[in-house]
């Protein structure tokens, strides 16, 4: 079950416009095992990212994340080094939607990047969005995720959310025909 407040360390701050092809790069798209897609994110761009997200944690990203094609391996690779969340300015809105079907929660909080600095531990409330940076003693105001995508992460993501409700359905099934 998804916790409405999580606390992690910010591990890693990107800029704006990072997308997907940046993230899971095609000439390296030889398998969709999730680990082997988790030790090429970012690749080209950040090298070391999975080491530095191995530990579990928070992705800092500007304006559009996401942008460019709607690849879906993007953020099964940005869970699998160990992104526990992302919150950005902006998000591109096929990635945001493709990363809360797998189950890794994103924030859009606006002056995320100006107000956060790698290292820095963070407590994010996902159903108001406010965000407390523990570390400075400060607090931004982001978008709370619906809370019919929180029951989604909850599940695990989309898939697993719909498993639960058709065993719901069919439970219920089962009662009326009694």
């Amino acid at each position: 079950m998804l916790q409405t407040k999580v606390r992690y360390k910010v591990l890693e701050k990107l800029g704006d416009h990072i997308d997907t092809d940046v993230m899971t790069p095609g000439k390296y798209l030889t398998s969709y095992d999730p680990e082997y897609l988790g030790s090429i994110c970012l690749c080209d761009l950040e090298p070391d990212f999975p080491s530095k997200m191995a530990q579990g944690g928070i992705l800092i990203a500007g304006k559009n994340f996401g942008c460019g094609s709607s690849r879906e391996t993007a953020p099964i690779a940005l869970k699998a080094a160990g992104t526990k969340m992302v919150i950005a300015e902006e998000f591109a809105r096929i990635f945001y939607r493709n990363a809360l079907n797998i189950g890794l929660p994103c924030v859009i909080c606006k002056k995320i990047s100006e107000n956060t600095d790698v290292k820095d531990e963070l407590e994010v409330d996902l159903e108001t969005g406010r965000i407390r940076n523990l570390t400075k003693g400060t607090i931004m105001e982001g978008t709370p995720i619906p809370e019919d995508l929180r029951a989604q992460l909850s599940a695990g993501g989309l898939m697993a959310y719909l498993k639960i409700k058709l065993e719901e359905g069919a439970e219920k099934e089962d009662e009326h025909s009694v």
